[in-house]
């Protein structure tokens, strides 16, 4: 990868721009309905956005290893080796410490690496190292209400026009089993999915039910005081009995420097 990096520069091609050559949606400016009746961090509610555009995918391994080729940065998890992993037989919620998981081995180098899953999602990112990528190429994370207004593509319940509970294994890469405790390949995948690999939403994204939790910029009530990030969109770790969260309603917390193998981002472009 480093040499292609070296020869589109050689070419005039800027990784940046490379970078950033994704594919995006236009949502139109206009008044929209989010939030979900009765819930107290996310109630219903009608919110004006202005138009932005926002990637049809999840950032790939691909494009992440493009900016770590350009500018070298070392990721949160590779500087305090603090990145949080799962393997089959635990018990629910619960995690492993691993000192060898980061972005290139988002499962602990024991697990096996990114080699053949450029098309992935990243993972392994915490929204410190979020931030930075967004910086480098020019993009931002989404709001919460950009995301939720995207992710419902006109919808106003908690799955777009086509999505359900019941249909979800459709649109959206997650754990089928009610527990965690054996692995789980019942959609073709026990961990991350190819980006693209399960059905779009009517106004054209992917994966923003399931794959991997997505980074959002926004505050909650209860984060005064707290230094704390929020993903949307579930993962492939959630299941319909511990964590159902593959919605366009939930939001989740996590701390701004911790590096889940189910967490990553989408990016939006002004």
């Amino acid at each position: 990868m480093q040499k292609i990096v070296f020869f589109l520069l050689s070419i005039g091609f800027t990784v940046s721009s490379f970078a950033q050559d994704l594919d995006f949606v236009r949502i139109e400016e206009g008044t929209y309905t989010v939030g979900e009746d009765g819930a107290v961090l996310n109630p219903r509610r009608t919110v004006f956005i202005k138009e932005f555009n926002i990637a049809t995918t999840e950032l790939t391994n691909a494009a992440f290893l493009l900016f770590v080729e350009a500018t070298g940065y070392r990721t949160t998890a590779e500087r305090y080796c603090n990145a949080q992993v799962f393997e089959p037989g635990l018990e629910e919620f619960r995690w492993i410490q691993d000192s060898t998981a980061y972005w290139r081995f988002p499962n602990g180098v024991s697990r096996g690496g990114i080699g053949n899953k450029m098309d992935h999602p990243v993972t392994c990112i915490s929204y410190r190292d979020a931030i930075a990528y967004c910086k480098w190429a020019g993009v931002r994370l989404p709001t919460f209400e950009e995301w939720e207004a995207a992710a419902k593509a006109g919808s106003t319940g908690k799955y777009f026009e086509g999505a359900s509970e019941e249909k979800i294994e459709e649109y959206a890469n997650i754990w089928h089993k009610d527990d965690h405790l054996k692995p789980d390949f019942s959609d073709g995948y026990m961990y991350t999915a190819p980006v693209k690999s399960f059905k779009a939403n009517p106004w054209g994204l992917y994966d923003v039910l399931g794959n991997v939790f997505e980074f959002c910029e926004g505050r909650l009530p209860q984060d005064k005081g707290r230094k704390v990030a929020h993903a949307r969109g579930g993962s492939w770790w959630c299941n319909r009995t511990s964590c159902a969260a593959f919605n366009t309603v939930f939001i989740g917390s996590v701390a701004p420097m911790a590096s889940f193998s189910n967490l990553g981002f989408r990016v939006v472009r002004d």
